[in-house]
């Protein structure tokens, strides 16, 4: 009997376990599902046959060792900080290793190691990243086939609550790692815009932003994505005058983030004293320096941020509850540690209520045979099933599972460090993707040289 390891039961994995649990009773397969909340896991397994939960510590070598050396497939849902653990664990025991996360900077020093070892660790194997590689992949070697050269690609992706729910100010819930999200932009941006290099800074991030039109859904503001230039090569545009990737939101949540950043307190470096006697203003008093005068803090912050005391900015973040003066009640070890705990108990998705995911390619080719430019949009918006599934976590857990599924009934074999660019993954995972119900719907039109210039970011 074949086994897989599911490392982790949070957000993003209900879909995945679930796909993979009635899966397994169709092959005979078992699935361990691993997490250090045994209820959680325990939840997630939901008594089927096929499966069983597992209290798993992921710094307990011994289990760690034990438990991926009993598996076939290991499909690691645990945050990114231990992802070149596990797929290094998984190259050791020769097991196949499959992860959502943004390929960790180490693994591609395992690759020619893991063909030796005749196993896939593929990584990216999500929604973002994930499921846009493959719809702009399979995008881009279309056009290609028929002549085209891309000169412009811009890529979008988000997970959002749909927009009939306005449970808070920010119209944002959380429906995911809630980590990601207090940590976005952290490490920057760098992307490509009309032939030059643009590279933004952590504090720069959230006020580099543009409105994009989402069909159906309506006007939504983006910003800037990590690095863009890396799938320069990945997508092989080496060639491209415009290579963007960003994140969608409602409009009004990056300038409120911005502040958060300028004030500093999504910081994981420095370690937080003591706080569970303070109150939630004593914390927010301590981003502030002494010279910035007046007796109340509301004003005060303002003054530092240098916004309006009255304005929306001001609105929200004393919704997120920065000023009050309730006890913060625990410790935390950090003081974005604080604000994912203030943003999960904050942002929940309302009973009934559903969330969205969107991805967007704009891609636009030149014909040089027809003497033509076009203009190519790819959009997949999907929807919750509410009080079953997020839409967050079919679409990141269910490319990892088709996965999963292709590696264990031999219709993947590929061995090496990859993401789901390659032709015989995307391909079959789009092809299954679709008879799921997710799938990008496309509509090309030409366009004129001078619309191409007025096209990419102003």
């Amino acid at each position: 009997m074949k086994n897989v390891l599911v490392l982790g039961a949070g957000y993003s994995s209900p879909y995945l376990i679930s796909y993979l649990l009635k899966e397994a009773e169709k092959y005979n397969w078992f699935v361990n599902v691993c997490d250090r909340d045994y209820e959680l896991a325990r939840k997630r397994v939901n008594g089927r046959p096929r499966g069983n939960a597992v209290e798993f510590d992921v710094n307990d070598a011994v289990m760690r060792k034990t438990l991926i050396k009993h598996a076939d497939v290991v499909i690691n849902f645990l945050s990114p900080t231990f992802q070149y653990l596990i797929a290094l664990e998984c190259l050791h025991h020769g097991k196949h290793c499959i992860s959502a996360s943004y390929e960790n900077p180490g693994i591609a020093d395992l690759h020619k190691d893991a063909m030796r070892k005749g196993i896939l660790i593929l990584n990216e194997m999500g929604l973002d990243p994930g499921i846009d590689h493959m719809g702009a992949m399979s995008l881009i070697n279309r056009i290609r086939h028929h002549g085209g050269t891309i000169k412009s690609f811009i890529s979008y992706g988000s997970g959002l609550p749909t927009p009939d729910v306005n449970s808070n100010p920010l119209k944002y819930c959380i429906t995911w790692n809630p980590r990601n999200v207090v940590m976005a932009g952290e490490a920057g941006a760098q992307y490509l815009e009309k032939g030059k290099i643009k590279i933004l800074p952590y504090h720069e991030v959230f006020q580099r932003t543009w409105n994009v039109e989402v069909e159906g859904i309506g006007t939504l503001e983006a910003y800037p994505n990590r690095d863009s230039l890396i799938y320069q090569k990945q997508f092989k545009l080496q060639k491209v005058d415009t290579m963007i990737r960003g994140t969608l939101r409602y409009p009004g949540w990056s300038e409120t983030w911005n502040e958060l950043i300028k004030l500093g307190i999504p910081n994981e470096t420095l370690k937080l004293p003591e706080v569970a006697h303070y109150t939630y203003a004593q914390f927010t008093e301590m981003f502030l320096p002494l010279n910035i005068s007046g007796s109340r803090l509301e004003p005060r912050v303002a003054n530092f941020l240098n916004i309006s005391p009255t304005g929306k900015i001001m609105e929200n973040l004393r919704w997120l509850g920065l000023f009050s003066n309730e006890k913060i009640g625990k410790n935390y070890k950090t003081a974005a540690d604080l604000l994912i705990d203030l943003v999960t108990q904050k942002m929940p998705l309302p009973k009934g209520a559903k969330d969205m995911v969107i991805l967007v390619h704009e891609v636009i080719a030149e014909y040089h045979r027809e003497k033509k430019i076009e203009k190519t949009n790819a959009t997949l918006v999907d929807f919750a099933e509410p009080d079953k599934y997020t839409a967050i976590a079919k679409t990141v857990g269910a490319p990892a599972g088709i996965a999963a599924k292709l590696i264990l009934t031999d219709e993947l074999p590929l061995s090496g460090c990859h993401i789901p660019t390659h032709p015989l993954i995307y391909t079959k995972v789009l092809s299954e993707l679709k008879e799921l119900g997710i799938s990008f719907q496309e509509k090309t039109e030409e366009i004129y040289p001078d619309e191409y210039e007025e096209n990419n970011m102003n």
